[in-house]
């Protein structure tokens, strides 16, 4: 009997840890994790030139992903590959195509670009959002060299009104409502190892082998 494929999509609060928890929990797990190292899609051409090669390269490390870049074609409603490749809308419908031709492959962690939305109903998926109170993310922050104590606060509101906005515009949901996630955790007083372990737990109640 095939083992079931299981998605994991992590949307989370700046500074909460989400993208050393998502790295440690796919460890954990086995899974290949896409973070925006590899989904990266900026609003400039020659950000996104760098992204696209990067993804077509087969010795960046993944085959699936080179495999899956190499097989997309501009049809209609796909990614275009022409002049508008740049567009913020394209670069959005190229991601989310190759997000849900990763799901469909393979069991992984995906972090951010609204991956819980584009997988929607697909099965296998678990959606969780991180989130943690301001003295402890903007500590993480600090403590990773990210910003300074004075304009951590600043940033950390910043980051996350962009995330939200970034989720509204191409979900029409609210990005940090709980009814759009399976699993909320509040990392302000857990370790990374922690926080992992409560999600693998909850992996293991949802029928997965873990």
């Amino acid at each position: 009997m095939e083992e079931k494929k299981l998605i994991i999509t992590i949307g989370r609060q700046y500074g909460s840890g989400g993208s050393e928890i998502g790295a440690k929990l796919a460890e954990a797990l086995g899974l290949n994790f896409y973070d925006k190292n590899i989904l990266r899609m900026n609003s400039n051409e020659s950000g996104i030139k760098e992204s696209y090669f990067h993804l077509a390269d087969e010795k960046a490390g993944n085959k699936l992903l080179y495999r899956i870049i190499s097989s997309m074609t501009p049809e209609k409603k796909e990614p275009s590959f022409g002049s508008d490749l740049v567009s913020a809308d394209n670069l959005f419908r190229f991601q989310s195509e190759v997000i849900r031709k990763l799901a469909g492959e393979e069991s992984c962690v995906i972090i951010g670009r609204c991956a819980d939305y584009v997988l929607a109903g697909t099965e296998g998926l678990i959606r969780i959002f991180l989130y943690g109170n301001m003295e402890s993310r903007a500590e993480r922050l600090v403590k990773k060299g990210l910003c300074t104590s004075s304009d951590a606060l600043k940033t950390i509101k910043r980051v996350d009104r962009e995330r939200r906005d970034y989720y509204r515009y191409y979900t029409g949901k609210d990005w940090s409502s709980p009814e759009n996630y399976d699993l909320l955790l509040n990392t302000s007083f857990l370790t990374v190892e922690e926080v992992v372990e409560a999600i693998k737990g909850y992996v293991k109640l949802k029928g997965f082998s873990v």
